[in-house]
């Protein structure tokens, strides 16, 4: 049970030590999280988009055989 107890005390001594963000900069990098994705998400649904014309257009062709 000590083991634990001292496990819980040396956590909460080092999360004393973490340099926090400040507000601003958690704004910041909370905003640049939601831009990358925001991106990420946009060139996803173009490839996704392309590749289902793609494959559609390889559909036809194949059924006009």
């Amino acid at each position: 049970m000590n083991k634990i107890k001292q496990y819980f005390v040396d956590s909460f001594s080092e999360l004393g030590k973490v340099t926090w963000p400040t507000k601003n900069q958690a704004v910041m990098l909370g905003l640049v999280v939601i831009g990358v994705c925001a991106i990420f998400a946009a060139i996803m649904g173009v490839l996704d988009y392309g590749f289902g014309f793609g494959m559609e257009e390889l559909l036809k062709l194949a059924a006009q055989k």
